[in-house]
């Protein structure tokens, strides 16, 4: 908190002092992590991606474009992470974008792993992280001060074509994304040369006071206190910012108890609704600015993660193999919550779910919700004479 002191202590005259000396980092530093990054870019670019996963072509990176801060031109000291858009051949259309996303974020995520100059680079927690839209995000360490980068790809189609800076786009293009009816922000990385291109060039005093906007925003957050649950552990009590991401309270977590599988963080609405709280969000994001507690659940590959309502309105988390019995879940419920097996009724969009069926039968993906209640009793009394 001191840099934020000094801020408010700063007069006027002194800002442009104050934003080279405290917040712009310095050139060695900023090139230091970029070269880093830049061991990411080449493999993209020269790697040709077999097509899988419902691809049935070869997958070309046509470009790569930094975005966000380290894009700009607006980073602040000490920030290491560091977005890519990577602009792909296999999209052809927005709605190509949104059918082959997920098959894509797979094929980058292989590649990745067999690329030894990021092996060679500390390349950890390579995964897929919910959002608008899903990225891939994962660590690199910087080859001299050993920094750890935090870097996120985001696959897009790339709607503007090789077009001239600062030029307009096609009006089409905003017809053809009109068109699309996606869930809203899904194709903003199309456009991402036009978001930073807005900031990068301008004048240096406007990018100071978004670095200036950007501390303030940060610094002005109290720290608030986050249990984490975990079933069969004692609770974690961590203080957080609610404005870091949530991956960074994921890394806290991993440094105080260790995890060996998936991180999946969700928390209770006052509603009961049960949310996933994804890696490149934050607490503040879900309006959560005080003390708060959250539930961790760890899964393995090939499980996912199902929440389960409850009759008094809370709602768990649970793991599950799409390819496991639902009485498997039963199980998990009557250990965790002490409902018998045969009490249970569990149900799916509308539909009850059987014991003896698996629950890729019914279309369960992660995240869904299932509802459980208590079966009625069927024993009746034998009526006395």
């Amino acid at each position: 908190m001191a840099l934020s002191s000094d801020l408010y202590g700063t007069p006027a005259s002194r800002l442009d002092s104050f934003v080279a000396q405290c917040l712009q980092p310095s050139r060695e530093w900023k090139e230091e992590v970029l070269d880093a990054v830049r061991t990411v870019e080449q493999l993209l670019r020269e790697e040709t991606l077999q097509g899988e996963y419902g691809l049935d072509q070869e997958v070309r990176v046509l470009k790569t474009v930094k975005v966000g801060s380290f894009g700009n031109g607006t980073v602040l000291s000490g920030s290491t992470e560091v977005e890519l858009v990577v602009f792909l051949s296999c999209f052809r259309s927005f709605q190509e974008e949104a059918k082959h996303h997920q098959a894509v974020l797979k094929l980058i995520r292989r590649k990745l792993w067999t690329c030894q100059d990021l092996l060679s680079l500390g390349l950890e927690v390579l995964e897929v992280a919910q959002g608008v839209p899903d990225a891939l995000v994962f660590t690199i360490q910087t080859r001299q001060i050993e920094e750890t980068i935090t870097v996120t790809i985001v696959p897009a189609y790339r709607a503007l074509g090789p077009s001239a800076p600062n030029s307009q786009p096609h009006p089409q293009v905003y017809v053809s994304l009109i068109k699309a009816c996606r869930y809203p922000g899904s194709f903003s990385p199309s456009f991402c040369e036009l978001q930073r291109d807005f900031v990068k060039h301008r004048p240096t005093k406007l990018k100071s006071l978004l670095r200036l906007v950007k501390h303030w925003y940060l610094q002005r957050a109290r720290d608030i206190q986050v249990t984490v649950e975990q079933w069969g552990c004692p609770d974690l009590i961590l203080t957080v910012n609610p404005y870091e991401t949530l991956r960074k309270v994921k890394e806290k977590i991993r440094q105080r108890q260790g995890c060996s599988g998936l991180q999946r963080l969700s928390f209770q609405m006052p509603s009961g609704e049960r949310k996933l709280l994804s890696s490149r969000s934050s607490l503040a994001n879900f309006g959560i600015f005080s003390n708060t507690r959250i539930c961790l659940l760890e899964t393995t590959p090939p499980e996912i993660q199902i929440f389960v309502r409850n009759p008094d309105g809370g709602s768990h988390a649970y793991a599950i193999d799409p390819k496991s019995l639902v009485l498997s879940l039963k199980q998990q419920i009557e250990d965790k919550q002490g409902l018998l097996r045969k009490q249970q009724e569990l149900q799916f969009q509308g539909q009850i779910l059987q014991d003896w069926s698996l629950f890729e039968n019914y279309g369960i993906e992660d995240s869904d919700t299932l509802i459980l209640s208590k079966k009625k009793d069927t024993n009746f009394p034998f009526l006395s004479s």
